[in-house]
């Protein structure tokens, strides 16, 4: 397993654009799974509502935890996912 932790910078927080983001990122490695966390609530990357269901706003610190055969490349690509769009 894999994990990083990130901060959300940006004003809307993940609402249903990034979700949707999220999930077609998820997507493109199938043998990983991907989880985000906010305090004690978790969705998988590909859970559309899930996500939205988070609540993550702007300055929330979520941790993002990747299981599975790639998960060095996938870890990467949210990193830097997250980095440049939340």
């Amino acid at each position: 397993m894999r994990s990083f932790d990130f901060t959300i910078t940006d004003e809307v927080g993940i609402d249903a654009n990034p979700a949707v983001s999220i999930g077609k990122l998820a997507k493109e490695f199938p043998d990983s799974v991907v989880v985000l966390r906010n305090g004690d609530k978790e969705a998988q990357a590909t859970m559309l509502m899930a996500l939205i269901d988070l609540c993550v706003k702007c300055g929330d610190r979520i941790t993002v935890e990747v299981k599975g055969g790639d998960e060095e490349q996938t870890a990467n690509a949210f990193e830097a996912f997250f980095k440049e769009n939340l």
